[in-house]
């Protein structure tokens, strides 16, 4: 007899997936997952959120759009803001992650090959069967509110979605050409592209996929203000 697993056992247990199995997903869970992803919270209950789920021959099209723009230089045309390189802890914790998967992955330092073939897998978002683009309504752009909205919303989705056995990556590199997203997912101008989400059956063969990231402590993160200790 199965249960279903307890919230402790999504946030706990879930990973970056980052090789899938080609299985399709139902609409149906799609749908449900999404639904589950809704009851995020947004401010003053604005939910400014919209998603296109693409799959088949559409992501496809998207897929090798973005990548032979990229390969061909093509500048970055993601629609959300920037801060440039990461320096300091930040920088230091982006280094320890792609240690990690490279070494899951077996890339050595100066396999300039297998580097080169992992980038190109993020610009296929990482070869998955769907890709869940999230954007925002173009009518409050501009502000920080509408964006954190989306991340609010895209953890519960990928949350949701391993609670219902499916692997998510969170992934800009996929929506790096938005005018490709635009085009093949049928995206239309009131709307900002804000992050795309690759999603699938997770491929438990694929090494990468047993990487789990070293997180901070609670001591690094957290100021305690008022507490009798």
């Amino acid at each position: 007899m199965t249960t279903d697993p307890t919230y402790d056992d999504v946030v706990f247990g879930r990973r970056s997936i980052r090789g899938y199995k080609p299985d399709p997903v139902p609409k149906s869970v799609i749908r449900d997952v999404i639904a589950m992803a809704m009851r995020a919270p947004s401010s003053l209950n604005t939910q400014p959120w919209n998603f296109y789920v693409v799959s088949g021959e559409a992501l496809d099209r998207i897929r090798a759009g973005n990548t032979e723009r990229n390969l061909a230089g093509v500048p970055d045309s993601r629609e959300f803001r920037s801060h440039g390189a990461y320096d300091g802890p930040h920088r230091e914790r982006q280094i320890g992650i792609a240690k990690q998967l490279f070494a899951a992955m077996g890339i050595e330092r100066h396999d300039q090959e297998k580097r080169k073939d992992w980038v190109l897998r993020g610009f296929r978002q990482f070869d998955a069967p769907v890709s869940v683009v999230i954007t925002y309504d173009r009518s409050i752009h501009g502000g920080d509110i509408g964006p954190f909205d989306c991340g609010a919303v895209s953890n519960a989705l990928v949350n949701a979605a391993w609670s219902r056995g499916l692997g998510c990556v969170i992934n800009s590199q996929g929506i790096m050409q938005s005018p490709v997203v635009r085009e093949h997912a049928g995206i239309p101008a009131d709307q900002v592209i804000m992050i795309c989400i690759a999603m699938g059956y997770p491929d438990e063969a694929f090494p990468a996929n047993a990487v789990v990231s070293e997180r901070k402590a609670v001591d690094e993160a957290v100021v305690f203000v008022g507490f009798d200790d």
